[in-house]
Order: structure tokens, then sequence, then C-alpha cells
């Protein structure tokens, strides 16, 4: 497994917008995932904005999400993404008041510090995270769930992603 940085995607929330009318540069589209279909509203610049981010700081993008390999089916070619790893993310444990997204994100990045967008997370899962053997530097990026990804979001990234290569 590589060493590179990891950006961690999260679907709704982040890039599907959970608002009834997020203004303009969202579309709504109609999509298909393992536990049935759903009216999405998706911005088409994430998909760039996100490729550039991982272009600029050799990080590599990863969807974790509940919508598991769907994402790279209904989610990602809408948006501008290529097929990207996934992690199972419903493979978590029951740990009581941690998202049961975290463990198996613990699990996946065996080391490889990481940028998490994600709208659900919380103090408890930061501090189960930092608590983890197998997790080194890590930031989440808490996106509001009715206004979704934005340039400031995918800034923040950036300038912690650098901080992790010292400058000559």
């Amino acid at each position: 497994m590589s060493a590179r940085p990891l950006i961690l995607l999260d679907v709704d929330g982040v890039l599907n917008v959970l608002t009834i009318d997020p203004g303009p540069g969202w579309e709504r589209h109609t999509c298909q995932s393992w536990n049935g279909t759903y009216r999405v509203r998706l911005n088409p610049a994430h998909g760039p904005m996100l490729l550039e981010l991982a272009e600029q700081t050799g990080a590599e993008l990863v969807w974790a999400t509940t919508w598991t390999d769907d994402a790279n089916r209904e989610i990602g070619p809408k948006i501008g993404l290529p097929k990207l790893p996934v992690i199972d993310v419903m493979a978590g444990d029951d740990e009581p008041w941690i998202n049961p997204k975290v463990p198996p994100v613990a699990a996946y990045v065996a080391g490889r510090p990481f940028v998490w967008f994600d709208d659900e997370l919380d103090a408890t899962d930061r501090a189960y995270l930092a608590d983890q053997a197998g997790v080194s530097d890590f930031l989440i990026v808490d996106v509001p769930a009715g206004l979704g990804l934005s340039a400031e979001h995918v800034q923040q990234a950036a300038d912690w992603l650098a901080a992790l290569t010292p400058q000559p």
C-alpha cells in the first residue's frame, strides 16, 4: 500500500447537499444505491476541485461513504471523478457512541495521514481515531450538510496536507 496521504470523501451532506434549494451550481439527479433510488443534488465543480487537490498534494482520493461502490457508478461520473478505491464503511463494529464508519476507516488508513470530508463526525469519533494504533495524523473537515463542500473546505484540506511535507 502507498504511503501517500488520503482524502476521504463522504457523499450525503458533503457532495450531495441536504437542502431543498442549494442555489446555483447544484444539479438534481436520480441515483440508484444498494438500498434504493434517491434524488441527489450534486455540484459538477466538485470533481475538478477534488482532483486538483489530490494532484497538488500528492494525495489519493478514496470513498468513505455508505454509498459504498455505488459512489463510483452513480456519484463520481456525475461530478467528473474517476473510479476511486472504496472503504467498506458498512463493515464497522457496533462501537457504542462511535459513528459506524469510523472503525473501518481506522483500519483502512494503516498509518497514512488523511483528510476526511464528512458532515456527521464529532469529538467522540475524533478521540476514537486518535486512540487507534494504526492511525497517524488526520484532519476531519466538518462540512455542513445543508451547504455541502465549499472551496474553503478544500483550501483547509490543502493547507493541512501541504504542512505534512516540510518545504526546503
